[in-house]
């Protein structure tokens, strides 16, 4: 099943790459694997997934410590600055820096680890009190603060809007998010030796976030069934 829903998906890309005219090399699939057991995720790097993304760090690490070498992975929950150290080490990408001391925290244990980590800005495009990410009018002034950060690479942004029944109205937070990254790309802030990413779209929703400019879009259910 799971295979099937991968080459669902894959073809669901690919129609939306092309209605937008977007390379489909330049869009890259999360598979969600949170609550998923190690067996399940096999079954996907069997059937040609490579990239995952989980939101607790604990249930995190025992997955990337079994499949060490065999996927890579995202870190796209909410973290907390004194689980840094683990999420420094042992993810392949962090999506939801939004605040000064815990980029600093992951800066340090990368430093220590000898390595550098790639980072995402969270962004709170939808301004949800509910929901993690620094405001739009922030983002500038929290990564100017990072600059100094030698260990991480600010590869981009990240944002989960509001819910809207209709993929259009999604489009304009999509468009904000992307608008932003390339100002501060522009700028020499963010993906200073790679392209700009941008980590938006979910199950319901990425087509909308493709045809703004997604890069990275995260599918949980649809891949992997409800949890």
């Amino acid at each position: 099943m799971i295979k099937e829903n991968l080459a669902a998906i894959h073809e669901r890309i690919k129609k939306a790459a092309a209605k937008s005219g977007r390379r489909i090399d330049d869009i890259t699939l999360i598979a969600v694997s949170k609550r998923k057991s190690v067996e399940l995720i096999k079954e996907a790097i069997a059937a040609g997934q490579l990239d995952f993304g989980e939101n607790y760090l604990q249930e995190a690490k025992d997955k990337i410590t079994t499949l060490a070498g065999q996927a890579r992975f995202h870190f796209i929950g909410s973290l907390q600055s004194n689980k840094a150290k683990d999420a420094a080490t042992l993810c392949d990408m962090i999506h939801t820096v939004d605040r000064l001391k815990l980029a600093r925290e992951l800066d340090k244990h990368a430093r220590a680890a000898n390595r550098t980590l790639a980072v995402l800005i969270q962004v709170n495009v939808g301004r949800e009190e509910q929901k993690g990410g620094v405001s739009p009018e922030d983002a500038e002034g929290l990564i100017k603060q990072m600059q100094d950060l030698s260990h991480l690479e600010i590869c981009g942004l990240m944002t989960m809007p509001p819910y809207k029944e209709n993929q259009e109205e999604m489009r304009p937070y999509f468009a904000e998010l992307r608008q932003l990254g390339e100002q501060l790309q522009k700028k020499g802030l963010i993906a200073t030796k790679g392209p700009l990413h941008l980590s938006m779209g979910m199950s319901g929703d990425f087509e909308a976030a493709i045809a703004e400019g997604a890069t990275l879009i995260r599918v949980g259910t649809a891949i992997f069934g409800e949890r």
